[in-house]
């Protein structure tokens, strides 16, 4: 017996009932969801995450994905007994790593589409390569302590992203599915965090909602308590004092980046509870971390 046969009729009216006035609030709002961690990987869970991202078309909502891979990366890459390392959240990447991730990514992006297609919907799979879309150059970091100049090969940070084309996929009722890979002035391929990507196109394409799918359940405190609503300024509080670190760093970084330069509130949700997607969106008491900027929280 599923679920939803579980529900009295009276209860299943309430669902609904608490639903309508966000689905009325978020008709015709582009929402930009990075996709990734046991998502992407749990068969049940990605069979549910596509047939919600149909149900958000379905009532008005212009979702965009943008898809990682790390976990699938790291395994092909022990597979093939190609060392791999990470400098402050990012993947060192060479030219054997980047055939890697250019595969990986590839066949990952295929098969959100073939999902997504398969439960309604009509998804178009791309990378930041077609249409000149994520223009990218070479990653520069420091070593935090000796203030060095770190390499780490092919790792790209943005440099403009052009959205005509994904203007034009939403206009005509598509869903697009981005895998972070840009471009660089020499026709290049970069290797580039999701998140990154994810923040930067809510920015350009003036969305709604950036919502982040992860493996934890949002924003922690030091204790691990769950953090719910908190401001880009909260936010930045947490980074100096390292409550945020490692690989949540550019997650969460992108997150307060994309709020501050106006999209409407960033989502970091636990994408291993059934329909986090619908429950952060439709409902009165979501299922993560919700941040805003201070003039959102002022209104």
């Amino acid at each position: 017996m599923t679920t939803s046969e579980t529900l009295s009729p009276a209860l299943k009216a309430d669902v609904l009932a608490e639903a309508l006035p966000y689905i009325q609030q978020f008709h015709g709002c582009t929402i930009v969801i990075k996709y990734g961690g046991n998502a992407m990987v749990d068969p049940a869970l990605k069979a549910g995450f596509a047939r919600d991202v149909v149900m958000l078309k379905l009532i008005g909502m212009n979702p965009v994905i943008v898809h990682g891979g790390g976990p699938q990366i790291g395994e092909l890459l022990e597979k093939m007994k190609i060392e791999s390392a990470f400098v402050q959240g990012m993947r060192i990447t060479d030219e054997r790593v980047m055939t890697v991730v250019e595969m990986v990514l590839g066949e990952l992006n295929q098969e959100i589409v073939a999902l997504i297609n398969r439960h309604g919907g009509r998804a178009v799979g791309l990378t930041g390569q077609d249409g000149k879309m994520i223009r990218a150059r070479k990653m520069k970091l420091k070593d935090k302590l000796s203030g060095f100049d770190l390499d780490i090969g092919l790792v790209g940070e943005i440099e403009r992203i052009e959205p005509e084309l994904l203007d034009l996929l939403i206009s005509r009722n598509f869903i697009p599915v981005v895998a972070p890979i840009g471009m660089g002035k020499d026709s290049e391929a970069y290797n580039i965090n999701a998140d990154l990507v994810a923040g930067k196109l809510a920015e350009q394409l003036a969305a709604e909602k950036l919502i982040m799918m992860t493996n934890t359940a949002g924003v922690l405190d030091q204790k691990g308590n769950l953090l719910t609503g908190l401001t880009a300024a909260q936010i930045d509080a947490l980074f100096e004092d390292g409550t945020i670190h490692g690989g949540m760093l550019p997650k969460i970084g992108s997150a307060v980046d994309a709020v501050k330069r106006g999209v409407k509130s960033a989502h970091i949700i636990d994408g291993r509870v059934p329909h986090a997607l619908l429950l952060e969106l439709l409902t009165d008491s979501g299922v993560g971390t919700q941040i805003y900027s201070e003039a959102e929280t002022d209104q």
